[in-house]
């Protein structure tokens, strides 16, 4: 937060440091394009002049906060609407500028960020309880609608936690607690390891700064006593690795301050009894070339007991993996070392922001198509199918804090699912195909349920068919985020496919209307070409298919198109058939015209049976294009229909029953009984009777008196079948009334 506003002198020296900060910047920008980067100068001029005349606690002009949160931002490769964000992070709190100008000025996603950023601002934690923590530090994710806002959040947070030091003192308590309880453990979630172990040490700094210095000084006399040692294990280890023909590279790794004060502090022990201060980090170019470099240590060194870890087999909730092994080394001293890979390195270092350096530096590169870990790559692989930064993070955010499950596939391969996971997330952690395509599974031998929970150590086998399809029920309780992004695009495909398929019949009807035959514009010569390619400049559209698509969707309004179309074939000589006009004007509808569409329960996704009036086969319907819904099909008498007339009536359309229809439609029926015992079993034995299945029953909540209303959810085949069954329900004992009745909600 800056200080109050105190005019600021625009001496030469304040104006060049603010130009070289950003220049600095400019350095790290070299993976965007030229107008992302004059994007985010543009963002860089607003907040300078924004925050003209504030200063930092330093003295520094408050412009390069900004610029250094933008600085991290650049180091994670986040794209040019994040570190736009971040330059404007606290535009809205401190410079009374408002989201509509941000809007105008830089575009909705940016002001986005920069909104959910000042709403994090807001919020305080005043408390160390750990349960408390825990439930801030969710509330927190949950209140982020994009996964960027958490990433400048936490690079904001490193900046203010490098320059605690010129804060006022009494301010270096409370916010070196929140950081340690709050920040530090979302950047490990996140896979952030040097964020974390950073702010871990930056809090220990301020929080206690006399056993941070005491511990420091430990160090460098430890540090002095072992150099020889470490430069030994070094290179006996890199001699090692060049006789055994594996290519590596070797870092020396030392455990940050807060981690050793931390072992001290909860295994009451003396900074001599630390024993694995040091170690190393030996990367590899193939996961099988881990287990081979382990091999090659034990060789070099004898292992502690009990001090092996594999990482790689099982990896960390926040995609870790590493082969540990502690050694013993010369002098007795213990050495720890990890194997890993290049990608397991980078998703070790930066976790989540993995994604964004890969898809900066090698977008269809192998590595960055198999990144080292599962629960990563299910990022990666939702991200590319949503391609909203917000649905994103809101698949991630159920990722977040699983506790795991592990659960066995046929052949004995271990996967980590989170508690609460179902049969159908398991499906899907194996292959999109597998998930599309389950009906059925086996856990430990028994038949069950797709949405049966699993539990640890079960034996999961998956049944499939080709001819099955994903259930938006499924939606309704799979777990993790990588199976619900699956199946809604799955679904969003399918929708698309039969919207443009009804996009198509209503074009064509109402085409004929104008007297044009459809046939006449599918003609493969330049003319027509040249038509089609004048309406969708008309309209806007990309392509045929998506200007199809959006007529289905009820986005175009068919009937515009076709005079528009008719206007476009007249320049080119080209007049409507007066008798295909005629008789699409004035033939009957009754007698179901060659114009009007044919509905038979086939159409998929793309039409919708209203809930307000439940029409059913023999109903005189209309139907209603919604703004982007599709068709919805109401009864002829439906007040809420009737309402939609007045207001749009050139969105309805004419729509027709099929003679045979290809499934069963679900209406409402209201029975007034005299209450009695087995009256609700009497009444659903008439309806069975009868072949109508019940979906639905409502008895609802006040006491049963004398006389009871049952309202029922039947599916019937048409009206006469619904008849059938009233019938057989009036002739039952204790039933006083039976009538069709609006939805039940």
């Amino acid at each position: 937060m800056p200080t109050p506003v105190v005019p600021r002198k625009s001496t030469p020296a304040a104006v060049n440091a603010a130009a070289a900060s950003f220049a600095a910047l400019t350095n790290k920008l070299d993976y965007l394009n030229a107008a992302d980067i004059e994007n985010v100068r543009q963002a860089y001029r607003f907040a300078d002049e924004a925050h003209l005349g504030q200063l930092r606690n330093s003295g520094e002009p408050y412009i390069t906060h900004p610029i250094a949160v933008a600085q991290q931002c650049a180091e994670w490769k986040l794209d040019a609407q994040a570190l736009m964000a971040a330059l404007l992070h606290d535009a809205i709190e401190d410079c009374n500028v408002t989201k509509s100008e941000l809007i105008e000025r830089f575009g909705a996603p940016v002001a986005e960020l920069v909104d959910g950023l000042t709403k994090l601002e807001k919020l305080e934690f005043n408390t160390r309880e750990e349960n408390q923590a825990e439930s801030f530090r969710k509330m927190l994710l949950a209140m982020a609608r994009d996964v960027r806002v958490i990433l400048i959040k936490l690079a904001d947070r490193i900046h203010n936690m490098r320059t605690l030091g010129d804060a006022p003192r009494s301010k270096w308590k409370r916010i070196s607690s929140e950081t340690l309880d709050i920040y530090a453990p979302i950047a490990h979630r996140l896979g952030l390891n040097s964020t974390y172990r950073e702010l871990q040490d930056r809090s220990f700094q301020h929080l206690h700064p006399w056993r941070y210095a005491i511990l420091t000084k430990a160090l460098m006399r430890a540090r002095g006593r072992r150099r020889d040692v470490i430069k030994r294990v070094q290179s006996e280890v890199e001699a090692a690795f060049a006789n055994a023909g594996i290519q590596m590279q070797i870092h020396g790794r030392e455990k940050t301050l807060y981690s050793i004060y931390h072992k001290m502090d909860g295994k009451h022990l003396s900074f001599a009894q630390v024993t694995d201060i040091y170690g190393f980090r030996v990367i590899v170019q193939e996961l099988t070339a881990c287990y081979t470099a382990m091999g090659v240590l034990h060789q070099l060194y004898k292992p502690l007991p009990g001090k092996f870890k594999d990482y790689i087999a099982i990896p960390k909730v926040n995609g870790y993996q590493s082969l540990h092994t502690t050694l013993v080394g010369p002098s007795g001293t213990n050495i720890e070392f990890q194997m890993r890979t290049d990608p397991m390195h980078v998703v070790a270092e930066a976790g989540v922001a993995a994604h964004w350096l890969y898809k900066a530096s090698a977008p269809n590169s192998d590595t960055s198509q198999r990144l080292g870990t599962k629960w990563l790559q299910s990022l990666l692989d939702i991200q590319q199918e949503t391609h909203d930064a917000a649905e994103f993070w809101d698949h991630v955010k159920i990722d977040l804090f699983p506790e795991a499950v592990y659960v066995f596939t046929p052949k004995s391969q271990i996967m980590a699912m989170p508690r609460g996971a179902t049969i159908v997330d398991f499906a899907y952690a194996i292959h999109s195909d597998v998930g599309h395509h389950a009906i059925a599974a086996k856990v430990n031998g028994e038949q069950v349920a797709l949405r049966t929970e699993l539990l640890n150590g079960d034996v999961v086998e998956i049944i499939t068919s080709q001819a099955s399809a994903p259930n938006p029920a499924w939606l309704g309780f799979v777990r993790t985020g990588k199976a619900r992004s699956k199946i809604r695009h799955h679904l969003k495909t399918m929708a698309l496919t039969e919207s443009q398929e009804l996009g198509e019949k209503m074009l064509a009807q109402a085409l004929r209307a104008e007297g044009i035959d459809r046939q006449r514009l599918y003609e493969d010569d330049e003319t027509h070409h040249a038509t089609w390619e004048k309406i969708l400049r008309f309209t806007g559209n990309r392509s045929r298919t998506e200007l199809l698509t959006d007529i289905g969707l009820g986005k175009r309004i068919a009937s515009m198109i076709a005079k528009r179309i008719v206007s476009f074939l007249a320049e080119n000589g080209e007049k409507p058939d007066a008798l295909l006009m005629s008789r699409e004007r004035y033939i009957p509808h009754e007698s179901v015209s060659q114009g009007g569409l044919v509905l038979d329960g086939s159409e998929g996704m793309s039409v919708q049976f209203a809930r307000c009036c439940r029409p059913i086969p023999g109903d005189d319907i209309v139907g209603y294009l919604g703004r982007g819904e599709g068709l919805c099909v109401h009864t002829d008498d439906c007040i809420v229909a009737k309402r939609l007339k007045q207001r749009d009536s050139e969105r309805f359309i004419t729509v027709d029953w099929s003679e045979e229809p290809t499934r069963t439609f679900v209406t409402n029926v209201l029975v007034t009984v005299s209450n009695g015992k087995g009256v609700l079993a009497k009444v659903a034995a008439a309806l069975a009777s009868a072949e109508v299945d019940i979906t639905h029953v409502d008895m609802g909540h006040e006491p049963a008196n004398g006389v009871t209303d049952l309202k029922f959810s039947l599916a019937v085949r048409d009206r006469t079948h619904l008849a059938a069954a009233m019938r057989n329900v009036k002739r039952t004992p204790s039933v006083l009334r039976v009538h069709r009745a609006k939805a039940i909600e």
